[in-house]
């Protein structure tokens, strides 16, 4: 049984609760979004297994997901982006947000979501039971793409991605978005 951390709108630790029951009542938890560019400055993107508890087959950023009781939102991150996508990018820490989105399961995700940004080059190993397909795109094109079909990507990417676009300007290797 897999468990969040509950936690209060300034991110202070509450208690901790079984996922799907923190889902099902729509409290806040701790969540951690990761987002990996690679020399040329395009996002790695993934697109979620279909057989996902909600937003299966749907664009998103590299990895997202929830620290355990006891696990730091670093660690959790490193962990998962390891199980999902078999790599171990260096990341940083670079901002949070909260959001809420209701999912039409039944299911509400009300998270304090950490943002973590890292570089990546090289081959991605996608665990088949998290991710179906994934793909290297520029802002620009994830842009155009979001604005045409919005309904192709997660909820949480929308809002990390337009925060990412408007608070950072990427320089890997001297290029920039």
């Amino acid at each position: 049984m897999e468990y969040v951390i509950l936690v209060d709108e300034n991110d202070a630790e509450l208690g901790a609760m079984e996922k799907m029951e923190a889902h099902e009542k729509a409290l806040l938890h701790r969540a951690f979004s990761v987002f990996l560019f690679n020399t040329k400055g395009e996002m790695l993107l993934q697109k979620r297994a279909l057989t996902k508890y909600h937003s299966g087959g749907l664009w998103t950023n590299a990895c997202c997901s929830h620290p355990r009781p006891g696990e730091t939102n670093h660690q959790a991150a490193t962990r998962r982006t390891f199980e999902e996508l078999g790599i171990k990018p260096e990341i940083r820490d670079a901002f949070s947000f909260t959001y809420k989105a209701v999912f039409d399961n039944g299911l509400t995700e009300h998270e304090f979501d950490h943002v973590f940004i890292g570089t990546y080059e090289g081959p991605v190993y996608p665990n088949p039971e998290e991710v179906c397909e994934t793909c290297y795109m520029s802002i620009a094109d994830i842009r155009d793409y979001m604005a045409n079909d919005p309904h192709h990507f997660t909820e949480w990417f929308k809002i990390a991605f337009d925060q990412v676009s408007e608070h950072f300007h990427w320089r890997i290797n001297g290029l920039a978005d």
